[in-house]
């Protein structure tokens, strides 16, 4: 019964970050990595995904009007039992690429509408500074939606100063304000989540715990997870 249980769930990585291949993206692919279920990621990463401009054109039938790529994604996170949301965190708060795609989500809440309601969801949170930020936002979102939260994973990912071309020499960037002014950017002391074990190791029980959570609800045990 399990066997066939897992194959029946779904889980749905996002990633907000709008860098492709860096610190946000490859935690939610080892979230999705430890679980034992059908997964899909999907990168934010060039989406064209506009903030909810409060038409209302969505109450009648809780299905936004908003002509961009969040078109599409409708369908994947209606049908998928769970979700992976990572961001970064950019200027101290969640990144807007992110926050557009959350405050979207609105189109399923109308008139009592329980489209997301009971699905879960894990959240990844970056920044080069205080990675928890993200987190704390995104948490503070998912109970308009009433969608679940089964955990949180942070970790360091490096800030675009190390990699534009002046962060040595920037007094007011990433670079001065982690190492300290006149530092030099080398392969150690850009942050790296390979240097980061625990943090994978998090992000992997987080995954099981998904799993665990979605394996419990089909069973109807979830109150023992």
């Amino acid at each position: 019964m399990h066997k066939e249980s897992k194959k029946n769930m779904k889980i749905l990585g996002i990633s907000g970050s709008p860098r492709r291949g860096k610190t946000t993206e490859l935690l939610v692919k080892e979230v999705l990595k430890a679980a034992n279920c059908e997964t899909e990621f999907i990168s934010l990463a060039g989406k064209k995904i506009a903030p909810c401009n409060a038409c209302l054109a969505c109450v009648a039938d809780n299905i936004c009007k908003t002509n961009d790529d969040m078109a599409w994604l409708r369908d994947k996170l209606l049908t998928a039992d769970a979700y992976v949301f990572g961001a970064p965190n950019y200027f101290s708060t969640l990144n807007s690429l992110t926050h557009c795609f959350l405050e979207r989500l609105c189109q399923f809440r109308h008139r009592s509408g329980s489209a997301l309601a009971g699905k879960f969801a894990a959240i990844v949170s970056v920044g080069g500074i205080e990675p928890e930020i993200p987190a704390k936002v995104i948490e503070a979102m998912l109970p308009y939606y009433q969608i679940k939260l089964v955990g949180t994973v942070t970790a360091q990912g490096a800030a675009s100063c190390f990699t534009c071309g002046h962060g040595e020499h920037c007094s007011v960037g990433a670079v001065s304000i982690l190492l300290g002014p006149g530092q030099k950017i080398t392969e150690e002391t850009i942050p790296d989540l390979s240097r980061q074990p625990e943090k994978i190791q998090e992000a992997q029980l987080l995954g099981k715990k998904i799993e665990a959570c979605l394996l419990a609800n089909t069973s109807g045990t979830l109150e023992t997870v």
